[in-house]
């Protein structure tokens, strides 16, 4: 009875939230405000500096901007060029952690040292899966994530202490505890909601970080070197991508006003899991379940580009007019995390038997761009981005789709750990950008008089 007049009561009341809340779009123009921190052309405002990472969209000609080919660098390195120096040899995720936490790559014996450290963080307190993780278990694992992160600050003495040290030694625990959060959260969640067997796995000594995730989430704890390396190349793509990705600069705005790394972090995790960001993924599987049901010929590019454009005139799918995973931001002509992700997709494709659904993805990422082209007014080029293949990547691996974000997270800690660390050294300046008020003064009207 009680929800039922809180209910009514904020259905009586939404209008007048939507008739004083709403600020027509032309006025963002009229002020120069650029909505979303980007103008028209997709250059953003800029908010900051950093050494972690640069993403480059566009080259410079004669004094013009000219899209070009998109270029990711960790701490000036291309990604490409990690990915290619890791194929064959070893695990590039815990490499890839180091250089953007210590700014440089690390020698055989330092990486060695890393990941023995990482391994020493994978380890939570004293009955914490039992009294934290497996109570109030949810399907939704990133904010099973965030509490268990949350609570985490319990067990810290040192919590608030923002020396370098200290919060270095917490980016570090959280880097190793997050897959165990994320692994643990979902079998919590399929146990007690799915009447699913509950398996709470060690994670292994020597073991990469891929290799354990893929341990602790799989009943029989067995994977293939080609499962393992795939999905570590995966973490490496998405673990950094610039200080002005959404949940990265909630991190450094988070810092900036001095707060401690639990709620930095959780900060961070509340962005992610948004469908505009990490959640994205999630959404192109969800198209591509819908697209599969109505496309009864996957080699057929005309049926395909016909139902694309019913996505786009918000005649199918969610009715949003949105093809999911292409596109970008920054990107214009290619996202090169699609790029070199691609050639792997394709490796555990065939391996997995699944040559018809890469034909699909294959078919749709030629037709999509020029199907938006034709049907929307564009300012940049339109490519896939990396989001397009992870999620057929996972579903490979048979990840349940709940932790297809939370993966997301397990590879951006330590992102937005080396941001945490570079705001506090740099700046002890709290973020504050400036809103233009369109508020006019008002005589105050006795409560009687209204």
């Amino acid at each position: 009875m009680l929800m039922n007049k809180v209910e009514k009561y904020v259905k009586d009341h939404e209008e007048l939230c939507v008739k004083n809340d709403t600020i027509q779009p032309g006025l963002f123009e009229e002020y120069g405000v650029k909505k979303g921190l980007r103008d028209l052309n997709g250059q953003g405002v800029l908010t900051g500096l950093t050494n972690i990472s640069n993403v480059k969209a566009f080259k410079e000609v004669d004094g013009k901007k000219i899209p070009c080919d998109g270029e990711l660098l960790y701490r000036g390195y291309d990604v490409r060029e990690l990915v290619k120096g890791g194929i064959g040899s070893r695990y590039i995720y815990e490499e890839g952690a180091y250089l953007l936490l210590f700014g440089e790559l690390p020698t055989k014996e330092q990486l060695e040292e890393f990941k023995t450290i990482i391994y020493q963080c994978m380890t939570l307190p004293t009955n914490f899966t039992r009294d934290v993780i497996m109570k109030a278990p949810s399907a939704d694992i990133m904010n099973s994530m965030t509490r268990s992160i949350l609570t985490l600050a319990s067990y810290d003495s040192r919590k608030d202490n923002l020396a370098l040290d200290n919060v270095l030694r917490q980016c570090l625990q959280l880097i190793g505890i997050f897959p165990m959060l994320a692994a643990y959260g979902y079998h919590a969640y399929n146990h007690y909601e799915n009447n699913g067997s509950m398996y709470i796995h060690r994670p292994k000594a020597r073991y990469s970080l891929a290799e354990n995730f893929l341990r602790m989430l799989r009943p029989d704890m067995e994977f293939t070197e080609l499962e393992a390396r795939v999905l570590d190349i995966a973490l490496l793509l998405h673990m950094e991508h610039g200080g002005g990705n959404n949940s990265t600069f909630t991190m450094r705005v988070v810092t900036s006003s001095g707060s401690d790394t639990y709620s930095a972090i959780a900060a961070a995790m509340s962005s992610l899991k948004g469908k505009k960001h990490g959640g994205a993924n999630l959404m192109v599987m969800n198209m591509m379940d819908d697209i599969k049901k109505n496309i009864s010929n996957y080699a057929d590019k005309e049926e395909i580009a016909a139902y694309l454009r019913k996505i786009l005139n918000k005649e199918a799918f969610d009715r949003k007019g949105l093809i999911y995973g292409m596109g970008h931001a920054v990107y214009s002509l290619s996202d090169p995390r699609e790029q070199v992700f691609k050639k792997f997709v394709e490796q555990l494709a065939k391996d997995k038997g699944r040559d018809k659904d890469m034909l699909l993805y294959n078919n749709i990422e030629e037709i999509a761009p020029v199907v938006i082209a034709d049907e929307r007014k564009i300012f940049k080029g339109v490519s896939p981005n990396v989001d397009f293949y992870s999620g057929f990547v996972y579903d490979m691996l048979d990840i349940p789709r709940e932790l297809y974000t939370p993966l997301f997270a397990i590879a951006r800690i330590a992102g937005w750990s080396a941001h945490r660390m570079e705001e506090l050294i740099t700046d002890s300046k709290i973020i504050r950008p400036a809103y233009k008020s369109l508020v006019n003064k008002r005589d105050y009207v006795d409560r009687e008089e209204r």
